[in-house]
């Protein structure tokens, strides 16, 4: 613990470092990517350092560093306030600040993913071959995103950038046989641009080891799995008015519990976008987006592949903005979805609904030091009926060039799900999950701070937020339904009102001699709900950790014409957490225990050669300090011990 107290430390206090302290001119807004355009915010391109709505940005130089597989590898290594558990089965589950999956809505390009496991969509999907940056917004924003964007949302942005002929590829290997393998090729001619990105990555089952007598559930065996992932995205560009991109899109995912019924996960995907600017001050978007997300089993002995879940959504969505005098902007919109889902546990085993949505923004630029952005929507969804409105109030002021001041207020707003309201599914004979028809919409206020400064080489940013949330949609306490029953109901119901409350700050440097630097930390307090009776709930996802903290720190160097390195340090760490569970989840009688969950902090060691002009090599040293969990319970990390990846990626158009 000392060695990684001291790392911790050499991060903090390279940030104040003197010894680079020459400052820079204001050219450092684009080396600190403040010159970024963004879109999420607003859904209207804004530069990150400009825009009234504070937007989390990991470029693509941070991707690369990452060395990340999928979205998960990305997220839990950059950003303080995540963290990763899982629940039954090993199934996913994300805790970004207090918000479940189910109120973080994860776009792609502004899409919406279908498909869900334990209220998480399928992180393995979304790989990072084709992705540009990814931009995260925190807060409610379902006044311009609608439903499941109570938390706030994180969008995916794909690589767009136009190159005559570029073909990668790249491989990487590590511990329990990980294998990792991809291909990117990208070609324009004339008004056409072509991305192609094939990901293939595996790795296998493997055993863990606790110690003696665990005080709640503990993970024996963690799970591999084999992954194929297909894009394309076809671009033609008519004149500088019209521009319209196809994509399609092809998924695959097995993983063997048991040998003889391995679980297959497919998701097939396409969708049509236009842009048409017909003159400096307005603009339409418009798409269509289709997304089928299934699970099936696979039966060796009779060959038999059942499909026992599908999730289809059909979607199309329009933008108009318009540009007055002034810069300021109105935005209108809307979008419609048919939703259909198959599922063995539904109550009728198919559902279906249709929702539509409408809204309306205003962006007004008071003076140069005042901005304030207004926004409404209007979203229904027809099983039950649901209507909604939700408003959003976003300013930023701006006393000097390089300091900005931001506050919001927004609504957020969560219709139940057609599983919550029409599942039955026995629980592996722990209790039966049944849903609940009359469950009411979930509803957030959400208020929001911050403030970011930029000098020289260095750019700082604190923010706070407070969230109150009513009628949260969750699982509730166990009951027997009758006397006789032997297995008790886990009813879907509305829980009482709550709060979540936090903080955040950032801290990071770019250097002329090559290094950069970067700690930030999250404070979330999280105080889980009870039913309207005040009886405690079952949870089955552990709440946030209180105190957590992201650092990296890399060195660039060009030795030789064809020779460079880039040697990196990356660390995490999550403090411990307190849960109440069951003693026994087959005899609930037995009474609830709190649960300590330990402490816990991880570091990864990368080196990188640029060899020529297009050929890299890569040495990670994953998890230094080869720390093992005690007991592997459902939200530590799920290491057996120090990992050596050896990778390589080569940029085939580059060599010639």
């Amino acid at each position: 613990m000392k060695q990684k107290t001291i790392i911790l430390s050499a991060l903090v206090s390279l940030l104040p470092t003197s010894m680079w302290a020459d400052e820079l001119p204001d050219s450092i807004y684009k080396s600190l990517e403040l010159e970024q355009v963004v879109v999420t915010g607003t859904r209207t391109p804004k530069l990150l350092a400009n825009t009234p709505v504070l937007t989390k940005l990991i470029t693509a130089d941070d991707i690369m560093k990452t060395d990340a597989t999928n979205l998960r590898d990305v997220l839990q290594q950059v950003i303080p306030g995540i963290e990763f558990s899982y629940a039954m089965n090993q199934q996913v589950h994300m805790n970004f600040s207090g918000f479940g999956g189910q109120s973080m809505l994860i776009l792609v390009d502004g899409e919406r993913l279908a498909g869900e496991t334990m209220d998480d969509v399928d992180f393995t999907r979304i790989g990072m071959d084709n992705v540009d940056h990814i931009e995260i917004v925190k807060g409610a924003a379902s006044a311009l995103y609608g439903s499941n964007a109570a938390g706030g949302v994180i969008n995916i942005i794909t690589k767009k950038k136009p190159n005559p002929c570029a073909l990668n590829l790249n491989m990487r290997f590590g511990r329990h046989n990980e294998q990792r393998y991809g291909l990117s090729w990208q070609y324009a001619r004339g008004k056409w641009n072509n991305l192609l990105t094939v990901n293939r990555n595996s790795s296998d089952n493997f055993n863990v080891h606790n110690g003696p007598n665990p005080i709640t559930r503990v993970v024996s065996t963690i799970y591999g799995d084999a992954v194929w992932n297909f894009k394309e995205q076809l671009t033609f560009r008519l004149n500088e008015k019209l521009r319209l991109t196809g994509r399609a899109g092809y998924f695959y995912r097995q993983l063997v519990r048991t040998s003889e019924v391995p679980e297959r996960y497919r998701d097939f995907s396409g969708g049509l976008r236009g842009t048409w600017t017909p003159d400096l001050v307005n603009s339409v978007d418009f798409s269509y987006a289709f997304d089928q997300y299934d699970k099936s089993d696979y039966q060796r002995i009779t060959r038999l592949d059942i499909r026992d879940y599908s999730n289809v959504q059909n979607s199309l969505r329009l933008l108009y903005n318009h540009t007055f005098e002034g810069e300021n902007v109105l935005s209108v919109g809307a979008d419609y979805m048919h939703d259909y889902l198959f599922n063995t546990n539904l109550e009728g085993r198919i559902r279906k609904q249709d929702s539509f949505d409408a809204f309306a923004q205003y962006d007004w630029n008071i003076s140069p030091k005042w901005e304030v952005v207004g926004a409404l929507r209007y979203d229904y969804f027809s099983d039950g009926r649901i209507s909604r409105l939700t408003p959003k109030v976003s300013a930023r002021y701006q006393p000097v060039h390089n300091l900005n001041v931001r506050f919001s207020y927004g609504m957020g707003f969560r219709a139940p799900t057609l599983k919550e309201k029409y599942y039955n599914f026995d629980m592996s004979g722990i209790w039966i999950v049944e849903g609940n028809p009359s469950l009411k919409p979930e509803v957030s206020q959400n208020f929001n701070a911050s403030v970011d400064y930029t000098k020289g080489r260095y750019n700082f940013t604190v923010s706070a937020y407070c969230n109150k949330i009513e009628n949260k949609i969750a699982t509730g306490a166990p009951y027997y339904k009758n006397p006789s029953d032997i297995i008790p109901r886990l009813p879907y119901l509305n829980l009482d009102n709550y709060t979540v409350s936090g903080g955040e700050a950032t801290a990071q440097a770019r250097w002329t001699n090559g290094l950069t630097a970067r700690l930030s930390y999250a404070y979330t307090n999280e105080r889980l709900p009870k039913d309207k009776n005040s009886n405690s709930v079952n949870n089955q996802y552990i709440p946030a950790r209180k105190h957590s903290m992201t650092g990296h720190i890399d060195w660039d160097h060009q030795w030789l014409k064809n020779y460079g390195t880039n040697i990196g340090l990356d660390g995490r760490f999550l403090s411990a957490v307190d849960n109440e569970e069951f003693v026994d989840y087959y005899d609930i009688s037995k009474g609830i225990k709190t649960i300590h969950y330990p402490a816990y902090a991880l570091f990864k060691l990368s080196l990188v050669q640029r060899i020529g002009k297009g050929v890299k090599v890569s040495v990670i040293l994953d998890n230094i300090f080869n720390y093992k969990p005690e007991y592997y319970y459902l939200n530590c990390p799920l290491t057996d011990g120090t990992n050596l990846m050896i990778g390589m990626s080569v940029d085939v158009d580059k060599l010639f």
